[in-house]
């Protein structure tokens, strides 16, 4: 398994051919782990970051959680999201939409999810968000269609495992047996979890300090 340093680059990114794990420090542009992804994702796509930063959401309600988005590049995408990068997993996933979709959102700098929940459909008004099963998902505005809370399978465990040592980037993981849905690609950020009452959470990725990088914001909501 190759290991790239991101923060040791010059110059533009090229598509990664060849699985690898990659790992960067805080310093690294986080943009160019964006346009990276979004390359092996999407190669015909031209990547423009934002020099915007999210601060839609205030509360005094806030911490920094480990989001993780990785998917097979014909297949759907998974987010999970841990305390760290080590530990069991808070929440998890599975989007309706493909990943190539979800790289083309991402081109122009600026992505928010939007998770909606009806209290009324939902056996027990009182229960945890990270506990409500299924959610309507928008993005940038357009409903797109479901994201299912899902159980951690063997092949989530293996995927988390290998990049336990990852604190931020992007790049294609080693897999084997290959899948007919293409490279299995990931996403890794830190994302400031902002809850706003007990129906309402958000969670806004941290660029790097010094870096002009991506505006990624995902939002839960039971109304």
């Amino acid at each position: 398994m190759r290991m790239i340093d991101l923060g040791n680059q010059r110059g533009p990114l090229h598509i990664m051919d060849t699985p690898t794990s990659v790992e960067c420090g805080r310093e690294v542009r986080f943009r160019r782990s964006f346009r990276s992804l979004v390359e092996c994702m999407v190669p015909c796509c031209g990547f423009q970051p934002s020099d915007s930063i999210s601060s839609d959401t205030e509360s005094t309600h806030a911490s920094t959680v480990t989001g993780t988005f990785f998917g097979y590049r014909k297949g759907r995408v998974s987010f999970c999201l841990q305390d760290d990068t080590r530990s069991t997993p808070l929440l998890l996933l599975e989007f309706a939409v493909p990943t190539a979709y979800l790289a083309r959102e991402m081109q122009y700098g600026l992505l928010r999810i939007a998770l909606e929940c009806d209290r009324q459909k939902q056996a027990s008004n009182c229960c945890s968000l990270f506990n409500v099963p299924v959610w309507s998902m928008y993005c940038n505005g357009r409903k797109v269609g479901f994201a299912v809370r899902r159980q951690m399978t063997v092949s989530d465990v293996n995927v988390l495992k290998l990049m336990q040592s990852v604190s931020v980037g992007a790049g294609v993981l080693p897999v084997a047996p290959k899948s007919d849905d293409g490279d299995l690609l990931y996403l890794r950020a830190s994302f400031e979890r902002v809850i706003g009452s007990p129906d309402s959470e958000s969670f806004h990725m941290i660029n790097p300090v010094g870096s002009s990088g991506q505006e990624l914001s995902i939002f839960l909501l039971r109304s």
